[in-house]
């Protein structure tokens, strides 16, 4: 005889009873739950529901038609909550598996249905090509200068979105995660031809420097056509920002990966000699303060050999034991944070620092101006001294060799190099220069330079002095 077998199977169901806390001031309680399936789970909740006890019967929210007022409408609100929330459990219970159901994940499932606002999921807001650049000066602390030109180059870019948008597709931006090579190189190609494009879309350049300016001087939006070095000098900067991109994952896109960028190209460097830094020196200037004072500025950067951009910061704090001691801010910039230059200081540089000591704010050295007007005021001292000898230079954008007289193009870093070349050929080993000039290192060899006694530099300043 065959036996029909009834299989029963066990569904999760929701209880209810009300909680015998009943307020005070609106003779309300609140409804409690529980969700239980056979011997799986048992679990219970508050259900944030709250109802008079009247209307309250066999487990279960009624209206009482009787009621008046907003009393009707708010008990038929508070069952058509339950019957929702009662809904919305079971829709949760059927996506999770059973070993995941317990009081906790019960208690959540109650609030999430009262409160879905605080479960809404945070959507994070992508950042712009330009966001980031500006995060990114944030981050790497670079110096002055170099902080200018990522923001020219950034302006570059921003040119260069504008551009295509008026003359090839509307939709387009310099996105970090899409830019391709393709787009890199096609924004090279606008660097290099970007001022023979402005003469050939007048009206759209108008527009874009207006908004984009070139920044190099206040008020400057003349374009000029870039050299060779220049635009070696922006790919670098922009591929140095997309490594950073990567490597702080900011991005998963390597758009330079391929792409060859040389390197620059210079001419042979010219300096002056000892007899004309010295002469520069002996010159009486006492008709003109102003001119004597970034004379006596001029003379000391050349007994030291940094930067303009380190001479301006240097305080008393940097000389020690009659040395002086900097981190060159370009070397940093470059990613070497440790650095340090060091430059015993001759006689002649400690008179000058004596000259000026206490009479300059915060400690600095020198009454420094603007790195332009300092520029400006060398390019004057000499043709007042009468050095006007022609000296061979290279043009940056023409990449030729051309004469020019050494005052007309004569700059603070003329005193860098007038340092390098003299103490250059005072030494049996050039890398020792690099540890008083603050050069990046060119090789593993410059390691073993650093711990070069205070004393063997001097000798070489005593010389060159």
């Amino acid at each position: 005889m065959q036996r029909s077998i009834k299989i029963i199977k066990v569904m999760a169901a929701i209880y209810k009873r009300l909680s015998t806390k009943v307020q005070a001031d609106t003779n309300l309680a609140e409804v409690l739950i529980s969700l239980r399936n056979g011997k799986d789970y048992f679990v219970r909740s508050k259900s944030g529901i709250f109802v008079t006890p009247d209307n309250f019967r066999n487990g279960e929210i009624v209206v009482n038609r009787r009621e008046v007022g907003n009393d009707v409408q708010y008990h038929e609100d508070q069952l058509k909550k339950m019957n929702d929330l009662c809904a919305y459990i079971m829709g949760k219970v059927s996506d999770t598996p059973k070993e995941q159901i317990n009081s906790v994940w019960f208690k959540e499932v109650v609030d999430q249905f009262n409160h879905p606002e605080k479960y809404i999921p945070e959507i994070e807001v992508k950042k712009t090509f330009y966001e980031l650049a500006e995060e990114y000066l944030a981050k790497k602390d670079f110096s002055v200068d170099h902080t200018k030109a990522i923001r020219v180059l950034v302006r570059d870019v921003a040119r260069y979105e504008g551009f295509r948008r008026a003359t090839e597709d509307k939709t387009f931006v310099f996105d970090v995660d899409k830019v391709t090579r393709t787009d890199i190189e096609d924004f090279l190609d606008y660097l290099r031809n970007e001022k023979s494009l402005s003469e050939e879309y007048p009206k759209i350049f108008q527009k874009l420097l207006r908004r984009y300016p070139i920044g190099v001087k206040r008020g400057q939006c003349k374009l000029v056509v870039r050299g060779d070095n220049t635009l070696v000098k922006l790919t670098k900067k922009l591929k140095a920002f997309f490594v950073w991109l990567y490597e702080a994952d900011k991005t998963k896109n390597r758009p330079f990966d391929g792409i060859k960028i040389g390197s620059e190209k210079f001419g042979t460097p010219y300096y002056i000699t000892i007899e004309e830094r010295n002469a520069i020196a002996d010159f009486d200037f006492s008709g003109s303060k102003s001119l004597e004072v970034q004379r006596d500025i001029f003379v000391f950067q050349c007994f030291v050999g940094c930067r303009v951009g380190d001479l301006i910061k240097l305080t008393e704090d940097n000389i020690i034991n009659g040395v002086l001691v900097y981190a060159p801010h370009k070397t940093k910039d470059e990613g070497d944070q440790t650095l340090q230059a060091r430059v015993p200081l001759h006689p002649k540089a400690v008179e000058l620092i004596e000259k000026y000591k206490g009479s300059v704010p915060d400690g600095r050295l020198f009454p420094f101006i603007t790195p332009q007007k300092y520029n400006d005021a060398i390019k004057e001292i000499f043709t007042e001294v009468g050095i006007n000898r022609n000296v061979v230079i290279r043009d940056p954008k023409t990449g030729e060799n051309e004469i020019r007289p050494i005052n007309e193009i004569a700059s603070s870093h003329l005193a860098r190099r007038t340092f390098v070349g003299n103490a250059y050929f005072k030494v049996s080993d050039p890398n020792i220069i690099g540890k008083m000039s603050g050069h990046v290192e060119g090789s593993k060899a410059f390691s073993r330079y650093r711990k070069i006694e205070d004393s063997t530099l001097l000798d070489i300043i005593n010389q060159i002095g």
